[in-house]
């Protein structure tokens, strides 16, 4: 896989969803955030199949290269060595995090969905280079098994245990995301609130600047 070597910028973290896009394709909705500053956008469809999101994975890696920004795969650690995307996402149930590590190389980024302050500690032990913690707040989710939420407290819980970013994901809009932030999330998993919004270029872009007030407050 490619070795992501620019500095990595979690702060507005993008996650695709067809379902929630307005009839854009993962690539408008990658060229779009990535315009807007988003650091990373993540492919993320579940129900495609494994050649749809290696074609998807390909134009969408062509973009992030041109934007300087990362792109991630979401739990296909295949789909993002074909693609030579820059990193990789898993959930708990997906493949072992050292696994994944190995198969990936030391360079490429790998991000892991943790529900506590031990898996954190284990992602960290095994390899990941970020974890994500959520749901933070109700959310629209594309997730049939997303738990209740576990709010910003839980950001400045799992930072305590762990020295990897923490991304916090789950009902983030741009109404709350100063909230996330001043609890200590390095960054923040978008979905509803940029996807789905008219447009998600401005929409990034008004994001990363309530980002940056939280930051200087």
């Amino acid at each position: 896989m490619r070795r992501f070597s620019k500095r990595l910028d979690l702060s507005v973290y993008v996650v695709t969803d067809p379902n929630l896009s307005n009839g854009r394709s993962h690539e408008e909705v990658a060229s779009a955030a990535y315009a807007g500053g988003a650091g990373v956008v993540q492919l993320r469809d579940k129900g495609a199949s494994t050649t749809t999101l290696y074609e998807i994975g390909l134009r969408m890696q062509e973009i992030a290269k041109q934007a300087g920004a990362l792109l991630v795969i979401n739990d296909r650690v295949d789909v993002a060595q074909a693609t030579d995307a820059g990193g990789l996402h898993l959930g708990q149930d997906d493949m072992p995090i050292r696994t994944a590590r190995e198969l990936l190389g030391r360079h490429s980024v790998l991000g892991v969905s943790v529900e506590n302050a031990d898996q954190a500690e284990e992602a960290e032990r095994d390899g990941a280079s970020y974890v994500a913690i959520g749901p933070i707040y109700e959310a629209r989710s594309s997730k049939a098994d997303a738990g209740p939420p576990v709010g910003p407290d839980a950001v400045a819980t799992i930072r305590q245990r762990t020295n990897l970013p923490v991304i916090a994901i789950g009902g983030i809009k741009h109404e709350n995301v100063q909230e996330v932030i001043s609890a200590g999330a390095a960054g923040v998993a978008v979905i509803t609130a940029i996807v789905n919004a008219d447009d998600i270029t401005e929409a990034t872009r008004r994001m990363h600047k309530l980002i940056d007030e939280a930051r200087r407050h």
